[in-house]
C-alpha cells in the first residue's frame, strides 16, 4: 500500500481497517487508543523526532507521555543511533555468519554488571523473561516460579491466573487472562506482594521453587533490607534471584537499578531503554547459571539480526557521554513536584507515584478514568500527547516542559471547576472515558 492511499483515510477509519485484520487494532494492548481516550486518540504515528509526534493526517503532538512505553530516554530518532543503525544497515543487517556486535555488547554489559560473566540476548521484554526462567528451571532442576510485578504475556507468567484470575491483578495489570495457557501449568507460578518477606517465604518453604522473580522498583523505592533479605531467602531455599529491570534499567543508574542498592542477583534482565526504540534485550548472569542455558534449548533467527546489538552500543555511548540517567531523574523530580503543586493550586488531590524517571500520577475522584480521559483529551488540543503518566527523556527541553505546564495549567483548572460545581465529567468527554487494566476488544 502507498503512502498516499495510506492517508486517504482518516485515523479513525484506519483505526476501523486495523480492527478488521489485527485482533484488538494493533499488537501492543500499552497502544491501543482505549488506553489514553477513545476515539479520539490519533493512534498512528508517520514520524517522531525528539520529543514531537506526528500523526499520519500531519497534526503534531509533543510526548509528554509513555514515551514509546519507556523505550526512548535519549528522544525519538537520536541523530548519533540513528546514524549507526543506518551506516549498518549499509553493510547489511543479517548474514550466515554472526554480527561481532553481539560479542562486544555482552562484553560491554557485563564489565558494567561486576557480579555478572555471560550474556544472552533476544528482541522483546517477554521473551528475556521467558529465556531467564527457562535457565533458572534448567540450572536448578526445579519447576515453580515465585514473582511479584509485571513480566510479560507468556504462560509461565499468566498461568498464575489459572486457579485464581484475579492473582494478578495487584501485580501491575489488571485484567489478565489465561484463557490458552495449558491448565496443567497450574501452580507452577506463585505471586507473592511486594515487600511481603513472610508471604514469600511460604512460597519457598516446599522446597520446590527455582527462582524468585522480581522488579527491583516499580511504585515505590525499596529498602536497602528487604532486597537483601530476598536475597538470604533465595540462597537459603537454594533458588536463583531474578531481577527483571526491563522498565528500571539506565533510568536512575547507569545499567540495572540493583547496582544502587548493592544487592547482585544470579540473573537479571535488561530491556527498553537499552536500544532507544529498536528491539534489542539481554539476560546477564553468572557463568554457573548461565552455563545452563547449554543444556536446554533456546535460539531464534532474529536473536542474531545486526541492528539491535549496533544501536544497544551507540545507546550506550550516548547514554555515558550525556549521563542520560542523572538527566531524566532530575526531569522526571521537577515534574513530580509541578504536578503537586499544580493540582493543590486548583484544590485537586493527586497521588504522585513512581521513581523519578517513570512519574505516574491520578487525581484523587470517584471516576478517576473520567479524569484522565478529560486531562487526555484537553491536552491533545493543545498539542501534547499527555495522561497520567511521563517518561521523561533527554529531548524535554525546559521552554517544553514549561509549555506544557501552561497547558496543563488551563485544562486542571477547567477540571477542578467541573468537579468543584459537582458536574458530571463523563459529560465533558467527546467520546468514551478510557479503559482501565487491559479490557479486551473485538
Amino acid at each position: 500500500m502507498s503512502k498516499n492511499s495510506y492517508k486517504a483515510g482518516t485515523i479513525n477509519n484506519l483505526y476501523a481497517r486495523a480492527k478488521d485484520v489485527i485482533p484488538g487494532g494493533n499488537s501492543l494492548l500499552s497502544k491501543r487508543r482505549e488506553m489514553f481516550a477513545p476515539e479520539q486518540w490519533p493512534a498512528f504515528f508517520e514520524s517522531a523526532k525528539g520529543i514531537v509526534v506526528t500523526d499520519i493526517e500531519g497534526c503534531e503532538y509533543r510526548d509528554f507521555s509513555h514515551f514509546g512505553v519507556g523505550t526512548n530516554t535519549l528522544g525519538y530518532g537520536n541523530t548519533n543511533v540513528d546514524s549507526a543503525v543506518l551506516e549498518s544497515i549499509k553493510k547489511g543487517n543479517m548474514s550466515t555468519l554472526n554480527p561481532a556486535e553481539e560479542v562486544y555488547l555482552a562484553e560491554r554489559l557485563v564489565k558494567m554488571h561486576p557480579w555478572s560473566a555471560m550474556a544472552r540476548f533476544a528482541r522483546t521484554g517477554g521473551e528475556a523473561n521467558s529465556i531467564a526462567v527457562r535457565i533458572a528451571r534448567a540450572h536448578t532442576g526445579k519447576s515453580k516460579i515465585a514473582f511479584c510485578g509485571y513480566h510479560g504475556w507468556h504462560d509461565w507468567y499468566l498461568s498464575a491466573n489459572i486457579q485464581d484470575s484475579n492473582n494478578l491483578d495487584k501485580q501491575l495489570l489488571a485484567g489478565l487472562s489465561a484463557a490458552g495457557v495449558p491448565k496443567e501449568l497450574a501452580s507452577t507460578s506463585l505471586p507473592f506482594n511486594d515487600g511481603d518477606l513472610k508471604g514469600l517465604e511460604r512460597l519457598l518453604a516446599g522446597g520446590d521453587v527455582a527462582a524468585i522473580k522480581m522488579e527491583v522498583m516499580r511504585s515505590k523505592a525499596p529498602s536497602v533490607d528487604y532486597l537483601k533479605n530476598v536475597r538470604i531467602l533465595a540462597d537459603k531455599y537454594k533458588c536463583l534471584l531474578i531481577f527483571d529491570e526491563c522498565t528500571s534499567g539506565f533510568r536512575e543508574t547507569f545499567g540495572g537499578l540493583h547496582l544502587k542498592y548493592g544487592v547482585d542477583p544470579d540473573l537479571t534482565i535488561l530491556g527498553k531503554t537499552l536500544g532507544n526504540g529498536y528491539a534489542i534485550t539481554a539476560v546477564l548472569g553468572t557463568k554457573p547459571v548461565m552455563l545452563s542455558s547449554q543444556s536446554t534449548f533456546i535460539s531464534s533467527t532474529f536473536f542474531t539480526e545486526r541492528l539491535g546489538y549496533v544501536a544497544a552500543l551507540a545507546v550506550l555511548d550516548e547514554m555515558e557521554k550525556t549521563r542520560s540517567w542523572e538527566i531524566i531523574s532530575k526531569k522526571g523530580a521537577m515534574f513530580k513536584r509541578r504536578i503537586s503543586t499544580l493540582f493543590g493550586k486548583h484544590g485537586l488531590e493527586v497521588d504522585v507515584t513512581g521513581m523519578d524517571a517513570l512519574v505516574s500520577f491520578n487525581v484523587r475522584h470517584a471516576d478517576a478514568s473520567a479524569a484522565k480521559t478529560y486531562i487526555t483529551q484537553e491536552m491533545l488540543r493543545e498539542g501534547f500527547l499527555a495522561g497520567n503518566l511521563f517518561y521523561p527523556s533527554i529531548a524535554h527541553s525546559v521552554s517544553d516542559t514549561d509549555d506544557f505546564f501552561v497547558s496543563l495549567d488551563r485544562v486542571i483548572m477547567a477540571l477542578s471547576l467541573i468537579i468543584k460545581n459537582e458536574d458530571n465529567i463523563i459529560g465533558h468527554l467527546q467520546g468514551p472515558v478510557c479503559h482501565t487494566g487491559f479490557q479486551r476488544l473485538n
